[in-house]
């Protein structure tokens, strides 16, 4: 009996697979529009404010600031990618092509690497061979089983990715400076887990807007 490969190597949608993480990352809508985590906003606060530069922000502010930095660098990353060909692309298919690796995967696999459902994997797996981006065939280790492996389009929109963010981080360097962009994401590596490329995050989003654990 096989046992299954982690991917190795996959390359983000541009970081998040085309999208992410998440050319979907997450799958279609890693962040649902105006879906904001669970919590992250206290009840009765409807909108953070302006506040002084010397003061300091209600802490709520700070995952909100960070996942609007997340939504406007995966939107802007789409948005060129549709203009470069891969217009069907969504923020979860990032990372369902990460999660599905150079070695490909099976449904089943691929369910438990996002943190949906196998039947969730299932139906994102027909959308993204309607697409183009992957192909079903058998698995040579076990004739029981098929294997979900990327197509040529799909390494083709994550190459396209990766360059996309290296543009959208240099704009942003051009904005705030290139040391305080070092600074801030020196900053981020010394308060997040070291394991950057958490490709659980659809289930995440899922089971907290289902109000599950």
């Amino acid at each position: 009996m096989s046992t299954e490969a982690e991917p190795t190597g996959a390359v983000p949608a541009g970081a998040v697979p085309a999208g992410a993480v998440p050319a979907g990352a997450v799958p279609a809508g890693a962040v649902p529009a105006g879906a904001v985590p669970a919590g992250a906003v206290p009840a009765g606060v409807v909108s953070a404010g302006v506040v002084p530069a010397e003061a300091d922000a209600p802490g709520f502010e700070l995952p909100l600031r960070l996942l609007l930095g997340f939504r406007v660098l995966i939107d802007e990353l789409h948005a060129e990618l549709a203009r470069q060909g891969h217009p069907g692309l969504r923020p979860m298919h990032g990372f369902v092509f990460q999660a599905i690796g150079p070695g490909g995967t099976t449904a089943a696999g691929l369910g438990r690497r996002l943190g949906i459902s196998k039947q969730a994997a299932g139906k994102t797996i027909d959308a993204l061979e309607q697409l183009g981006y992957v192909e079903r065939g058998p698995d040579p280790a076990d004739a029981r089983r098929k294997v979900v492996r990327l197509t040529g389009r799909a390494i083709d929109a994550l190459e396209r990715s990766a360059r996309i963010f290296d543009d959208l981080r240099a704009r942003w360097a051009e904005v705030i400076g290139a040391e305080r962009l070092r600074a801030i994401e020196a900053d981020l590596r010394k308060v997040t887990p070291s394991d950057a490329f958490r490709l659980d995050a659809p289930g995440w989003f899922a089971r907290s807007l289902a109000g599950g654990e």
